[in-house]
């Protein structure tokens, strides 16, 4: 199992669709990621439905970070997958009531010894925006570094903004 003692990374369930729906449709998360319009449950149901749940099939993965409670506290990806060069970017997703007590922490740890192990994969990374400061510390905490700065990486309305690009060698 994917576990520590908090936290529990398992598959996305058809159960999961509610939670997806919301984290997907959070207009508050879209300056930071590349979605730009809503997604329908029907949308969502077809990809809970095709998955695979194989990064080396789907070219992504993403996981439900799971309380040892059973609530659901977020999701973790892996996207951009790249099989020749065994890198994949890494998006975690935390609900606000989770927040500061280490389950990101807890679940990008795992995530990498998963990536490691059973992935083969030999690094990950991560694209944060240079004013997320609380999202840097994560990354940094998870053995991330920061290894570049991207100048106006990411469109918020009417500007934009730098990215740092977190890298971690597994």
């Amino acid at each position: 199992m994917l576990s520590s003692e908090r936290i529990i990374l398992r598959a996305v369930e058809p159960e999961d669709l509610d939670t997806m729906y919301l984290v997907e449709n959070d207009t508050r998360l879209w300056p930071d990621g590349l979605a730009t319009v809503p997604f329908s449950a029907h949308a969502l149901r077809q990809f809970l439905a095709t998955t695979h749940n194989d990064i080396y099939r789907d070219g992504q993965l993403r996981l439900c970070i799971e309380g040892s409670d059973g609530v659901t506290k977020g999701f973790v990806d892996l996207q951009d997958f790249q099989p020749r060069h065994l890198r994949a970017e890494v998006g975690i997703v935390l609900f606000p009531e989770w927040q500061g007590q280490g389950i990101a922490t807890d679940a990008l740890r795992l995530l990498c010894e998963y990536a490691r192990l059973h992935l083969a994969l030999h690094q990950l990374y991560a694209l944060v925006a240079e004013d997320n400061e609380r999202a840097q510390a994560l990354f940094r905490r998870a053995g991330f570094s920061a290894v570049a700065q991207l100048t106006d990486w990411l469109r918020r309305s009417n500007s934009f903004t730098d990215a740092l690009l977190f890298q971690k060698v597994l």
